[in-house]
Parts: structure tokens; sequence; C-alpha cells
């Protein structure tokens, strides 16, 4: 039998502890070129696309959330995503419609543009605030809508800490990011100086002109942590279709595949490989390949432990 005294103690805690999640609100985030503000943490939230909505698990914001969108229309759920979101509905395979929003009483929408939303579409932040919706945008995508600087690591760590803001766990948020930036950190020693980045191209998909990470994409950082160089830098886009000639021009030592869809990254390389266009390529002729999974290759929590994968191949001898 718990005694009354125990009983009170914990009533008092739990008060306080209430009381102190509480006074953390009102919070304002910067979400692309928007200030949005919470005057509570959201109970009915939605998430958009597979890397999004780990980030929303890493947290363990499953509580919190009432279903994610876009993840089987276009990508295979593994193993371990499906099992932190077995108790969630996905509400749609593919973009969800405004509809799809409101039929779930959603509060909030963790989206992108080009993840889950488009520029002067159905789901917008503009469209959805009326139903009191609010939106908060993934970092990585504000170059379609704002200028931006190239992407950073520091980019998908925002993320995470404006999340743990809104929802009131920043003490977690904090500790999560700590840990990426703490073994970021032990990868660039481990490479040491570079004297010469590794030129590296990231193959998506596409046979007739290939789709591919420009600029402002987020392999762009996770290719220069790694000590290496997106041979598509000066491309001004995130995620683009371009020509051959230019990756047979700048000579990938490295080739990044981006293993999604229904074509196979073993049936990429092989077209790599068996194309006669491509036989000089050194990344070709040296057989370096790095296979990276949709997940690792987006903004979200498996980015750190992929850039020390792509290191490896980069700089063996220094990994």
């Amino acid at each position: 039998m718990i005694s009354p005294r125990l009983l009170s103690i914990s009533t008092i805690l739990g008060a306080v502890l209430v009381a102190s999640a509480a006074a953390a609100f009102p919070v304002t985030v910067k979400s692309c070129n928007r200030d949005v503000t919470f005057d509570e943490a959201p109970k009915r939230a939605v998430s958009n696309d597979v890397n999004l909505t780990e980030m929303m698990l890493a947290l363990k914001l499953q509580d919190h959330m009432v279903g994610y969108t876009g993840i089987s229309g276009w990508k295979t759920l593994d193993a371990s995503l499906r099992e932190g979101v077995q108790e969630l509905p996905e509400l749609s395979p593919k973009y969800p419609s405004k509809e799809v929003l409101l039929e779930a009483d959603a509060d909030f929408y963790f989206a992108g543009w080009n993840y889950g939303m488009k520029v002067g579409g159905e789901v917008t932040p503009e469209t959805l605030s009326p139903f009191g919706i609010k939106v908060y945008e993934l970092t990585e995508s504000c170059s379609h809508i704002m200028a931006k600087a190239k992407p950073t690591m520091d980019d998908m760590f925002v993320d995470l800490l404006n999340l743990g803001r809104i929802f009131g766990v920043e003490d977690r948020a904090e500790a999560l990011v700590a840990g990426y930036k703490d073994g970021l950190a032990k990868i660039q020693e481990r490479i040491g100086t570079i004297k010469e980045p590794v030129r590296v191209f990231v193959y998506d998909s596409g046979t007739e002109k290939p789709f591919t990470s420009g600029r402002f994409g987020i392999p762009t950082a996770m290719i220069e942590a790694a000590g290496g160089i997106n041979i598509m830098d000066d491309v001004e886009k995130s995620w683009t279709e371009v020509s051959w000639e230019p990756v047979i021009d700048r000579n990938p030592q490295v080739i990044v595949i981006v293993d999604y869809g229904d074509v196979t990254a073993e049936q990429k390389i092989a077209f790599m490989k068996e194309n006669p266009a491509f036989k000089n390529l050194d990344a070709v002729k040296a057989d370096r390949f790095v296979v990276l999974a949709y997940v690792e290759a987006t903004p979200g929590p498996r980015n750190v432990a992929a850039i020390e994968r792509l290191a490896e191949v980069f700089h063996p001898r220094n990994m």
C-alpha cells in the first residue's frame, strides 16, 4: 500500500513538472522566412516523408502525433521506422491533401518544400493557417522559397532543436544534437587535414538525364563533412535534373547512389558500369560507389552515421 505522504509528494512533483512545461510556452521559432509562435505543444501532429518522421521519432514525439504521410507511395518503410510508428496510421501514401489533414484534426504539420508541400500548391503554411494547423518547414527545403546559404549539418541540427522547443522537449533535443555533433567532430578528427577534397557525384535516378543533388541539397553538406566536394556544387538547386555531359567532364572519383524506388541500387551501379560513356570515369574504373538509403541522404537522424561511411570510402587510409 502506498502511503498518503508518498502520494502527496508524487502529486506535488507532477504539478511542478506540468507547471514547468507550461511556463516554457509560448515559444517562437523561425521557419524559413516566417516566425511561428506556439502557445502550447501540438497534440495532433502529422509529419511527411520518412526522414522528417524519423526526426519526430528520434525525439520520442509519437504521443503528440496522429499519423504520418508520404512514405509508402514513394519508398519502403524500413523495419526500425515501422516499429517506431506501428501505432500510428499513414494518412496518405504520398503528399496529403488539405482534406486529409483536416479529417485527422491535425494541429501541426512538419513538412518541407518538395517534402509534402509544393510552391503554389493546395497544402502550404498559408492555406493551412485558417484551419489552425501550424507548419514547420524543413530547413533544407527553404531554398525553394527564399535566398539561403549553402547547407551545413547545422541545418538538420536546427530542425531538431526547433522541434524540441515546439514540443517542450528542449533537453531531449539538445542532448540528441550534442551527440550528433560529437560524432561528427570525431569523424573529422580522423579524416584530418585534406589537401584536395574527393570529387563526388550523387546519383539519385534517371538514365536519359540524371536526377542529383545540387548546391542546396543536404548531400552537399554531408559530402563536405566527409572530406569531399559535390561536383554539382555550382547548380543552384537542392535536388534537380542535369545532363550527363558535366558529370563526365568533371570526372567524379566517387559516386553516391541513393537507394529507393523501383530501380535498385545494384541496377543503378550496373547502368553506370555498363554504359560506355562512363567507362573512363575515375569512380567507375576504381569501382568506388557508396550506397545510401533515401533516409540517409535526406536531412535526418541517420546523416552522421552516413557521413562516417562516406569518409571511409573517401579517405580509407585516415579512417
